[in-house]
């Protein structure tokens, strides 16, 4: 009777232990960027960090839910659970509201659910069930289209609703399909891809074509065994066709404010009025975010001691720039607090990832570690002006309660799932 108990607290403490160390993290620095100055009432619904208490609690019950169903109800239903997402991403066209431009939410009495959170999820879910499927090997080209299928189609539906951040977390399933045995020539052509995209935007791509046509002819002569002539010949068309493609994209289908982001990230704006203007403007956020995290110094101000976000500077603060907070109040030292905990974070969902025996939770627990490791890649990097601005939140760390349940879903399934492993005997 005790065997039969214990095995329902055999789950994975470390990890659970530094998913509490973020959301509370997490949650203090809400209430630094949310408060008014005023006494604080940590249960005041009206404030977003009380929101967000609440959605903390809700969070716990939750997590009991998940880890009370069977490990195999996660495996045997997947598909259902992918096809119910993406129908609720698909009502959100008929039944959606739009917030800053994007129609991502489902408002729900005083409430909102943006789907898109849980999307994340269901695709791992997907992804894994079709990986671990005794019929598929992803080295077989209709195979690699079935599972390309199965992540383009939320990420394309994610797209239309104007949400281009939540788009990119995506490309995340390139790391888990490389895992899997995905032949490297896709890695390869998605890093030059990304390279000649860049060049075109930085030199143009009459220049980049250029290099690209040479680089290709070097590489042919250089070959001891010669590839057929046509090959290089097609993969020089489609460099240039990428090119010329991107520099379109960029002049004729992006947004001003998307241009702007861009333009500062490579510097191909050179009138220092314009930057400064594009600073006040666009890049408001950004420019004070960098501005709060140079402020805190190397121990910070102190909690709710931050003057720029106490004066509200950085507008939002306490959504996709939050971090900018950890900067000011808590200096080099909390920074780099938080980004310890979120590489061991990573680390340790690897590692169980290999120790498990079934391929669907392998596959399953490397997709949790790749989604959460886009998340909070670009989230900082785009806080601290690394990267172009995109709107995506620092996972249990940004203020939200679809955010913080869907990453919970995302980690929780993983944990229960581990647990089974552990529990076998």
């Amino acid at each position: 009777m005790l065997r039969q108990t214990d095995r329902y607290f055999k789950f994975d403490w470390v990890t659970i232990i530094l998913f509490l160390l973020l959301v509370t993290f997490g949650w203090l620095n809400i209430v630094s960027a949310s408060h008014t100055g005023e006494t604080i009432s940590y249960f005041d619904l009206s404030q977003p960090y009380g929101k967000q208490l609440l959605f903390i609690a809700l969070t716990l019950l939750l997590i009991v839910f998940i880890l009370s169903i069977d490990a195999k109800f996660y495996e045997r239903f997947s598909s259902i659970i992918y096809i119910v997402s993406m129908l609720s991403l698909i009502g959100l066209f008929l039944f959606g509201k739009n917030v800053n431009g994007a129609t991502s939410w489902y408002g729900i009495g005083g409430m909102t659910i943006q789907p898109s959170e849980f999307a994340k999820a269901a695709t791992a879910l997907a992804v894994a069930k079709y990986l671990s499927d005794l019929n598929t090997d992803i080295k077989k080209l209709k195979d690699q289209i079935r599972v390309f299928i199965i992540i383009f189609i939320p990420a394309f539906l994610i797209l239309l609703q104007n949400d281009a951040g939540s788009t990119i977390v995506y490309a995340a399933f390139f790391f888990v399909l490389y895992r899997e045995g995905l032949p490297k020539i896709y890695l390869i052509l998605g890093l030059i891809l990304v390279l000649i995209s860049v060049c075109a935007l930085k030199f143009g791509p009459i220049i980049t074509s250029a290099l690209t046509f040479i680089a290709i002819v070097i590489n042919y002569i250089l070959k001891k065994k010669k590839p057929i002539i046509l090959k290089p010949i097609i993969t020089a068309l489609v460099c240039i066709i990428v090119a010329f493609g991107v520099k379109f994209f960029y002049q004729n289908v992006l947004q001003p404010h998307q241009q702007d982001r861009i333009s500062l990230w490579l510097r191909l704006e050179k009138d220092p009025e314009k930057i400064a203007q594009m600073r006040r403007d666009i890049l408001y956020n950004l420019y004070e975010s960098e501005k709060a995290i140079s402020s805190g110094g190397f121990l910070g101000k102190g909690f709710l001691e931050g003057t720029r976000t106490t004066g509200k500077f950085v507008p939002e603060q306490h959504t996709d720039y939050i971090f900018s907070t950890v900067g000011e109040e808590w200096g080099f030292l909390g920074s780099i607090f938080v980004v310890i905990v979120f590489v061991l974070l990573l680390i340790r969902i690897l590692r169980l990832a290999e120790l498990q025996k079934s391929q669907f939770s392998r596959v399953y627990g490397y997709s949790v570690a790749s989604i959460l490791f886009i998340h909070f890649m670009i989230n900082i990097g785009m806080v601290m002006g690394l990267i172009p601005t995109v709107g995506i939140p620092l996972p249990f760390f940004s203020y939200g309660g679809s955010g913080l349940w869907g990453f919970t879903i995302l980690l929780f399934i993983f944990i229960k799932l581990d647990s089974n492993r552990i529990n076998e005997w």
